[in-house]
């Protein structure tokens, strides 16, 4: 069933309207790698841990570019099956048919890059380096601690479907926002941005 939804999302994210309105200021096509060194490990390190119970998502916290939610929303599908996006900028929704975060599997969380002329939740997304760290604070009071494996970009007709949603070892992450370049006859952006990330530990 997961991968059936999948398919069907992934299909949807590269060709229905994006986590986006209009472009925000100019900014430059988020790289695929970047050179950033990775940012130091916190003083506070998160204690191991195997997968959770589940428990949905309340907040995210990327310290490194800035982002510090406040709720995060559930997403489903709409009528037509394309994946509900953020109503504003700064709202991050989790996708309710992945695995909550620290549960076995791709925890899914979306944002806009800009909304309205608004920079978004994910418009520094690009920026992440691997090795930095996220946390997710759960519902039930835990907290997951997440390491940055890598940073994507990919054009929308050839979006990741296996690698975004398809069954992980262990408890992961993907944030997914839109990036690129921004075409202006159709009001979107020509690619996604794609964040992977495997659990570390809790707080």
């Amino acid at each position: 069933m997961v991968v059936a939804v999948a398919v069907i999302v992934a299909v949807l994210l590269g060709s229905q309207p994006d986590p986006v309105a209009t472009p925000a200021t100019p900014t430059a096509a988020p790289a695929e790698h970047s050179e950033r060194p990775a940012a130091p490990v916190s003083a506070s390190e998160p204690e191991p841990s195997g997968p959770l119970a589940e428990s949905r998502p309340a907040s995210l916290e990327i310290p490194s570019i800035g982002v510090r939610t406040g709720e995060v929303i559930d997403l489903g599908l709409e009528p037509d099956g394309a994946l509900e996006v953020p109503t504003d900028a700064a709202t991050a929704g989790w996708y309710v048919e992945s695995p909550t975060p620290g549960e076995v599997g791709p925890s899914i969380i979306a944002g806009h890059v800009d909304y309205a002329n608004v920079p978004g939740v994910f418009y520094r997304l690009h920026e992440l380096q691997p090795g930095e760290q996220l946390t997710v604070h759960r519902e039930d009071g835990t907290s997951v601690v997440y390491t940055v494996d890598r940073v994507e970009r990919y054009a929308k007709a050839e979006f990741p479907t296996e690698e975004v949603y398809g069954n992980t070892d262990g408890p992961e992450l993907r944030l997914i926002t839109c990036g690129g370049a921004f075409d202006d006859s159709t009001g979107h952006y020509l690619d996604n941005v794609i964040a992977y990330a495997t659990m570390a530990g809790v707080k």
